[in-house]
């Protein structure tokens, strides 16, 4: 049986390296679960656990119809209300919603009966708020992080330079593709994608 692997598949979307770049982004089918707090809070903490125990469980449906895939990377946009500084605001009042994505075969059907499953055989409550949604960035410009999360500010001021330089408009949150594991990688090891959809 062939195993799907979107990040071998779509190399631009899970590339980036030091230099800003321009890319289209199409639009895909996302497990998706939001939250407003902290990134180390226990609520976006449990949240990774729920998405990422309903990912595996809709794996393990699709290899039972003989489509099987490589769970991608773990995703998030952040964000802060309208009017507000995102460095001035307090952790405690950030937006966030995690992705992963999902290959186009994977179906809401597939999706319930994971968050099902998940709720009554690992007691994961939380997985009742993922969902599967369609998202579009459409053009965006990237920038590969390495280093600590709180350190990424050179990294962004990398894409609003371009931005500017291009007569660009920012037109989406604050993107992160997470290629590394932070449980099993060094903080100044920790490579993450930095992404901006722009017109």
């Amino acid at each position: 049986m062939e195993k799907i692997n979107l990040i071998k598949e779509y190399p631009n979307y899970y590339k980036a390296n030091s230099k800003p770049m321009e890319l289209e982004v199409e639009q895909l089918n996302c497990l998706t679960i939001s939250g407003i707090g902290a990134p180390d809070g226990a609520l976006f903490q449990n949240s990774i656990g729920a998405i990422y125990a309903v990912a595996y469980t809709v794996k393990k449906y699709c290899k039972s119809d003989k489509k099987d895939f490589v769970v991608p990377k773990l995703e998030a946009f952040w964000w802060v209300e309208e009017g507000l500084v995102f460095d001035e605001t307090p952790q405690k009042d950030w937006h966030w919603q995690l992705m992963i994505r999902m290959p186009e075969f994977v179906t809401t059907d597939h999706v319930d009966q994971a968050v099902e499953e998940v709720i009554h055989k690992k007691q994961i409550v939380l997985a009742n708020e993922v969902q599967l949604k369609p998202v579009y960035e459409g053009r965006s410009v990237q920038v590969l992080h390495k280093g600590s999360y709180y350190k990424e500010e050179p990294s962004i001021n990398k894409i609003m330079e371009y931005v500017k330089m291009n007569n660009l408009q920012l037109n989406g949150h604050h993107h992160e593709i997470y290629i590394s594991d932070p449980t099993k990688t060094a903080e100044e090891k920790l490579k993450t994608i930095i992404r901006y959809a722009v017109k």
